[in-house]
């Protein structure tokens, strides 16, 4: 179990980097994927589809909003169009609702919904994050926000953990490992812009920028990780899949960065907008 899941972290962080690295169609490939996993692994925790098998006519138009929200996000880049494909979205899963009521029920359409603006939605920001001015650079606050927070949560708590902040929710999290989490994240972001970031935009002071947001990205993460505990337990499952051996589902690796990435992205936006 230990090779298996240290091989296939190994697997992951290779891909991440190198995708991140490339953006482009790799990027946004690579996120298609986890996004449409991702969408089906919360479907299925929820019970939008009560069936043991097979996809529903909910999941079905989810699905297929995942990837035209994708095509639109590569090939036009245009928020407003975005946005539209979010509106039609809903309204193709609202049609469903009315046309072929009483199918479904309010909450099935209701968390189809949700799921879509959950984890396709979300992570598309990091796509978005990485093709912005500067992207190349900003793009792996993402990272050191959502993985640098948890191993610096997870040392801490270790050594030093005592109180309980979330003792039904997430045993294990302490205030010391919260704090420690946060603090590693941006101490590992400042160093990122000393020695990366600031040589190559020698014009702009951008340090105590990236700490700032490398901090409250961090804090995000831990919010995107609880909240998946919290789905989780709402339905009393231990994992969202089986897709990544050792590690569970795309829900399970990829929910602090879900709400991270498009923190990080507003974030940039404005900092960039800022400095003019």
């Amino acid at each position: 179990m230990f090779w298996t899941r240290l091989i296939s972290g190994v697997v992951m962080v290779i891909i991440a980097l190198a995708t991140m690295w490339l953006g482009g169609p790799y990027l946004a490939g690579i996120l298609l994927l986890i996004s449409l996993a991702g969408y089906r692994e919360l479907t299925k925790a929820q019970k939008v589809n009560t069936a043991e098998k097979g996809f529903n006519g909910l999941e079905v138009v989810g699905l297929g909003s995942v990837v035209l929200y994708y095509a639109v996000m590569y090939f036009w880049q245009d928020t407003t169009l975005l946005l539209m494909c979010i509106v039609l979205m809903f309204m193709a899963e609202m049609f469903l609702y009315v046309i072929l009521f009483p199918r479904y029920r309010a909450e099935q359409v209701v968390t189809a919904i949700f799921s879509f603006l959950y984890a396709p939605v979300m992570l598309s920001f990091m796509y978005m994050t990485r093709m912005s001015r500067l992207g190349i650079y900003l793009v792996w606050l993402i990272l050191i926000s959502a993985w640098g927070c948890d191993t610096c949560a997870y040392c801490v708590g270790k050594l030093i953990g005592r109180k309980k902040v979330f003792p039904v929710l997430s045993p294990h999290k302490s205030l010391e490992g919260c704090i420690g989490g946060v603090a590693g994240a941006a101490l590992i972001g400042g160093l990122y812009a000393y020695f990366v970031v600031e040589p190559v935009v020698s014009e702009q002071q951008v340090l105590w920028v990236i700490v700032f947001i490398s901090a409250v990205g961090a804090l995000m993460s831990m919010v995107g990780d609880l909240a998946a505990s919290a789905i989780k337990r709402n339905h009393d499952i231990k994992d969202y899949g089986k897709i990544l051996p050792g590690h569970g589902g795309i829900m399970d690796r990829f929910d602090s960065m879900i709400v991270t990435a498009p923190m990080i992205y507003f974030l940039s936006v404005l900092m960039i907008h800022a400095a003019g």
